[in-house]
């Protein structure tokens, strides 16, 4: 029954955008010449996730072209549990540590033209990617999750954590401007060919948010989708509120100063002390309270 209404749901997707194939953006049709149908990849970072992966592999629809588990060499026995659960999973073994760097290599191995980003941990449910696939069959190039709009909501976030997504979201809008509702979330879609614009770089949770202001600056058509982020199946979270924010925020602050670094070299920025090693300390410093007389 499952399978039939997995298989049912997917020839809905094809049906509707051939349908719609002669109204569509001329770049996607560019991007599907050589097929009417996009194939799908979705990547999952691991690392010792045993206990949570029978939550959330046997809820990806069928109709899933690929799965790749990106491990971080796990202690336990993730990978079996992944290959038990999923026979033609794909395992990549990460290069360094930290959610960004996982999530870098499971791109660049994905195969698919279109990427979905998953939690293994259960906190992102698989059953909403129909909805993360559809704006991007509708045109978008950027599927963003939000936790923050109608339909969506999350039972997984402190109030510390909110005021502090909030705080960095608004200095967002400020910088780059946009209308995002929600910034440090990993529930993301997009088409692969979009990757050399995003330019990804940043090995921990900071990835997320260097992924929207990036798609920001790229122009890319993005579109949010409503997401539920629920708790952590077992085990700890690895997010550390206050480090893993100011990764965050140096983060913002280096794509902030990339973005305006013309402009600022005819304000006073040719003057940046040669201890700015980075664009993250040069943002900084140019942030800094003027110096009283």
């Amino acid at each position: 029954m499952n399978e039939n209404r997995s298989l049912s749901m997917r020839a809905s997707f094809i049906w509707a955008f051939v349908l719609n194939r002669r109204n569509q953006p001329r770049k996607l049709v560019d991007r599907l010449a050589s097929s009417q149908t996009p194939s799908i990849s979705v990547v999952i970072p691991t690392l010792n996730e045993a206990q949570n992966l029978p939550h959330v592999l046997p809820k990806i629809p069928a109709w899933v072209n690929e799965v790749l588990i990106v491990d971080g060499h796990s202690t336990d026995n993730t990978l079996e549990v992944a290959r038990r659960l999923r026979p033609d999973v794909r395992i990549v073994m990460q290069k360094r540590r930290g959610k960004g760097d996982a999530l870098r290599c499971g791109f660049k191995a994905a195969k698919c033209d279109i990427i979905v980003m998953l939690d293994a941990d259960g906190s992102t449910d698989p059953a909403e990617i129909p909805a993360f696939v559809k704006p991007l069959l509708a045109g978008a190039d950027f599927a963003k999750g939000s936790r923050f709009m109608p339909g969506a909501g999350t039972s997984d976030i402190s109030m510390f954590r909110r005021l502090g997504n909030q705080g960095l979201l608004t200095l967002v809008r400020v910088i780059f401007g946009g209308s995002f509702s929600d910034l440090c979330y990993g529930y993301n879609a997009f088409w692969k060919d979009v990757l050399p614009q995003l330019d990804l770089d940043g090995d921990g949770f900071e990835i997320e948010t260097i992924m929207n202001v990036r798609a920001l600056r790229a122009r890319l058509n993005i579109a949010e989708v409503p997401s539920f982020e629920y708790d952590r199946v077992y085990g700890t979270s690895r997010l550390r509120a206050i480090p893993d924010g100011w990764r965050v925020l140096k983060a913002i602050l280096r794509e902030a100063w990339l973005e305006f670094r013309p402009a600022l070299s005819w304000a006073g920025a040719q003057e940046l002390p040669s201890s700015a090693a980075n664009a993250s300390d040069a943002a900084l410093w140019l942030v800094r309270p003027s110096p009283r007389n």
